[in-house]
């Protein structure tokens, strides 16, 4: 049998899309992205993005970055275990350590590799991880790598995750993971549940953050600080892609945990580490988030006019409690068919499909920048209020 065989049925797939109009991946953009850009020489309203404090375009991100090559470089081209260390990524780790109020910490060169690296060194084929079944891919994929025995229990089904809990041998390592926020729908996890179940039995606790950090808490430090119990969590991994605008993972943990994962995340030792620029813009971005809750605060102003409009036009927006919003269509093909519609109307939003969606519940996926304005909530609001005419949407 050819073993090329099965890319033929995706091909087919791709190019009816192209037929129909429809494909909406890998969509060329022009311009810095920030609230609106620029597709094929036209401005559209960015509501794909994941840029949450608008830092992309900031002066101050890219005179860092800019300085950060003239200074060290393009690359560090080698490891941070070997030659690929620099004192501004020390800085930075420190940094993120004091912020999070954690002993230590370690950056990673993507967020994807974060999870893989964090996941596959802290457990292994003694222990059993836990993990909401909606939880990102980089997470199942860094389970897999681990070869820890995997349980999955229903989505954020606090009594699910305690009937596995009550069924695990007591000489097993466990370790509970799960989003803070959930990314393809915006709702968070039970944290405070899942703080409780840990004690009980005795487990250990990663939180993903990558769209809470900078995002929730009263001081931006994520679901966590959101629940109070940045204390309870005994690893929080977060990603510089999002509202640090850079590129980039890192974890924050105590001080032994923190010194094992360096020595044993195959991930970490055999990559090639995090390059100046993204160092650089990451530090700079973390300062913001520190010094400026008044984008918080705007971000949140947007987040509340969207998800009441959404709702009061009649959108399934499901449990969606954050900057995160999505808008519930069903089928596959009615939401490529959604998507082209808002896109000739010049809003850029993500459709999302199985198997990142249950089957049958495919979606757009909004999310919203601090730079949003009072004009581009008003043409969305509106252009969605029209949609939901048009596709016979509404509840």
């Amino acid at each position: 049998m050819d073993l090329f065989k099965k890319c033929q049925a995706t091909v087919k797939e791709v190019e009816r899309a192209h037929q129909l109009g429809i494909y909406p991946y890998f969509t060329p953009i022009e311009s810095v992205q920030d609230h609106r850009v620029i597709i094929n020489g036209r401005e559209y309203i960015m509501i794909g993005s994941n840029g949450y404090l608008g830092l992309a375009a900031d002066p101050r991100i890219k005179k860092a970055a800019i300085e950060a090559v003239e200074k060290y470089g393009s690359t560090c081209s080698g490891s941070r275990f070997l030659n690929g260390t620099l004192d501004i990524h020390i800085n930075l780790e420190n940094d993120l350590a004091r912020f999070f109020n954690k002993e230590g910490a370690i950056i990673f060169s993507t967020g994807f590799q974060t999870n893989l690296g964090i996941i596959s060194a802290i457990a292994g084929k003694n222990d059993i991880i836990l993990i909401d079944r909606q939880n990102h891919a980089s997470i199942i994929d860094g389970c897999r790598l681990s070869f820890a025995d995997l349980k999955k229990y229903r989505h954020n089904d606090i009594e699910d995750l305690e009937r596995i809990l009550k069924s695990l041998p007591d000489n097993k390592g466990r370790l509970i993971i799960v989003d803070g926020v959930f990314s393809m729908e915006g709702d968070l996890a039970n944290l405070p549940e899942i703080v409780k179940l840990k004690h009980k039995y005795d487990a250990r606790l990663m939180v993903d953050d990558a769209h809470g950090i900078g995002v929730l808490g009263e001081n931006g430090k994520g679901t966590c600080e959101h629940f109070g119990l940045l204390d309870e969590v005994d690893i929080i991994m977060g990603t510089f892609s999002k509202s640090f605008a850079s590129l980039g993972g890192f974890v924050v943990a105590d001080k032994d945990v923190i010194t094992y994962i360096k020595h044993t995340a195959r991930a970490l030792i055999f990559s090639a580490s995090m390059t100046p620029a993204s160092v650089a813009s990451a530090q700079v971005a973390l300062n913001i988030i520190k010094k400026e809750p008044q984008r918080r605060k705007r971000l949140w102003e947007i987040t509340e006019k969207i998800i009441k409009g959404f709702r009061e036009i009649g959108f399934d927006t499901g449990n969606s409690e954050t900057p995160v919003i999505p808008v519930i269509i069903g089928e596959d093909e009615k939401c490529f068919t959604f998507w082209k519609w808002l896109y000739e109307e010049g809003i850029f939003a993500n459709p999302v499909i199985s198997p990142a969606t249950p089957p049958g519940r495919a979606l757009i996926r909004t999310s919203y920048m601090a730079t949003h304005t009072d004009e581009d909530i008003e043409k969305i609001l509106d252009v969605f209020r029209r949609s939901a005419e048009k596709f016979e949407l509404t509840r």
